[in-house]
């Protein structure tokens, strides 16, 4: 949703001027028909959806219509048979008011046949419905929003055959999104109707850390546009937020802007990084009309199948320097996806090697175009040129893989990153905790030997205990990687980080959560702050 409202009292005000509209008009066979068969709420999501939602193409231009006719091209156009399943309505579905009963009202203009209707006819193609819906007073466009009538709304979602809930976050009267995403995750669940649950509260909050345990994806920044500068903003705040994501729960930055006016590049762009970061795929341009190069993109099967990859783990930064970046996704069956690309305007050369991604162990590799298909074999470097703006994606083949990747080293307590403090690379330099985002110096490879290392080539650095110290409190920090005893580690099934030489646990100081807490190690306790993931 792109209309934000006030969050305080004057949307409740409006509401309540608005007139009273009438009870929704709802077909016989709507009302009879049984729920299509479905996973069980646990297993909803297990790979990212795929689907349609109306709003960037249309805003409030919804109607009942709309959705059948995109529903019959989705039927038509390989979309559905790509995987494609949801058709979702956003906002301006409903009446400015709810009826006397309290329910809310399918505008009878729009929707004729009411949601339940719509949801028939969906249903009947093999597609599911999708319908929007806010944790506030209102909707962003000043419908009546769920809060306070959650159990109310769900029962209804339910009897009228909905299959997804976005869940947006206007006129929230400053309620925290945790509890009011809590409520409607339960109501949701209450109906006993397996209903993906989608947050939309802007990336507030640090939703990615508590995300998981409410919904199965959630947004992770303010809204998308059409524009090649919006995409990339929403890729840098996305990318290193993976670790929090996985089946059933994914990180979500927002809907497709393929094909509403950006560059054929751009478009191609976009498609790929969201694939690559396991990100759901909801089409939001005009699909009864979309060009043959728009349709090809979106139902390109390579690439969808590194979107809907079974082992779900999405994709890591792994370099980035002059906008030039290399992601890397570990796929089930030991292939690894692997994204070049150039942020720039004008084209550049991107290379990495088969170990920065996380292949080793055989004298050639194979590399697949995921968007050519064409093949070719490297022993050395991974290597394209770029266009601007480009990207090149590639499934590379062949060798073994570790079994732990490079990544981000997260705090389960807080949610944020071990990170080398302004990407400084002198020895000495103590570790801090910082929000997630990616970057070079929050990357940490696991070698062989137990060492933990950030950066590449000559600023390669290891994850320290200062002085070769064995005591409480002592500092964690980068150093000149050396092979002593106190440059390895252990990583334990309970999550903890515990230093060889010493025994003690990578800590951050006082417990804290904040940004800039530092690091260091500590007496083995079980606290949350002394618990991590690599991914």
């Amino acid at each position: 949703m792109h209309l934000r409202r006030p969050t305080g009292a004057l949307p409740l005000l409006l509401a309540l001027l608005l007139p009273l509209a009438p009870a929704p008009l709802l077909g016989t066979a709507a009302a009879a028909e049984s729920a299509p068969a479905g996973s069980a709420p646990a297993d909803l999501a297990a790979t990212p959806p795929l689907g349609f939602n109306d709003w960037n193409a249309y805003g409030c231009n919804v109607s009942e219509s709309l959705i059948k006719s995109t529903a019959d091209a989705m039927h038509g156009n390989g979309m559905q048979a790509a995987g494609y399943q949801y058709v979702n309505i956003d906002d301006c579905w409903m009446t400015s008011t709810r009826d006397g009963s309290g329910n809310l009202v399918p505008d009878p203009v729009k929707f004729p046949d009411g949601i339940a209707g719509t949801a028939v006819y969906v249903h009947r193609l093999g597609l599911k419905l999708g319908i929007y819906e806010d944790g506030g007073m209102t909707t962003c466009a000043g419908y009546p929003g769920s809060l306070g009538h959650e159990a109310q709304d769900a029962a209804a979602f339910a009897s009228w055959g909905v299959d997804y809930l976005k869940y947006d976050n206007c006129a929230n009267q400053g309620i925290s999104a945790t509890s009011r995403y809590t409520a409607m995750r339960d109501a949701l669940h209450a109906t006993g109707r397996p209903i993906v649950f989608g947050l939309c509260n802007w990336g507030e909050e640090s939703v990615w850390t508590w995300g998981a345990s409410l919904g199965n994806s959630w947004r992770t920044t303010g809204d998308i546009a059409p524009t090649y500068d919006s995409m990339l903003g929403i890729f840098h705040a996305t990318a290193g937020l993976g670790g929090f994501a996985g089946p059933g729960h994914w990180n979500d930055p927002d809907m497709l802007e393929v094909g509403n006016g950006m560059s054929a590049t751009e478009d191609r762009t976009e498609f790929s990084l969201w694939a690559e970061l396991a990100a759901p795929l909801i089409a939001g341009t005009d699909l009864t009309s979309a060009s043959a190069d728009t349709l090809a993109l979106l139902t390109n099967r390579r690439v969808l199948a590194v979107d809907q990859d079974p082992l779900g783990r999405p994709g890591q930064l792994v370099a980035a320097g002059g906008g030039l970046d290399v992601l890397a996704r570990p796929l089930a069956g030991g292939d690894v996806a692997v994204l070049l690309f150039d942020e720039n305007a004008t084209a550049a050369t991107i290379t990495t090697s088969t170990a920065a991604v996380g292949k080793t162990g055989a004298a050639s590799y194979t590399l697949t175009d995921l968007w050519s298909g064409a093949q070719r074999s490297t022993a050395g470097p991974i290597s394209a040129t770029v266009p601007g703006h480009g990207t090149v994606l590639y499934r590379v083949s062949g060798g073994g893989s570790p079994a732990v990747p490079s990544g981000v080293l997260s705090a389960v307590g807080s949610g944020r990153c071990l990170d080398v403090p302004w990407a400084a690379a002198t020895p000495g330099t103590q570790l801090e905790i910082w929000d997630c985002n990616g970057g070079g110096n929050q990357v940490w490879t696991r070698t062989a030997d137990g060492r933990l290392t950030v950066y590449t080539g000559s600023a390669t650095r290891c994850l320290d205990a200062a002085g070769n110290a064995t005591a409480p409190g002592t500092r964690v920090q980068i150093w000149s990687c050396n092979g002593g005893a106190n440059q390895q580690w252990r990583f334990n099934p309970d999550g903890t980080v515990t230093g060889v030489q010493s025994g003690l646990c990578l800590d951050v100081t006082g417990g804290s959560t904040a940004n800039g807490a530092l690091a260091r190690l500590s007496t083995c306790s079980g606290d949350r702050s002394q618990r991590w993931r690599l991914s």
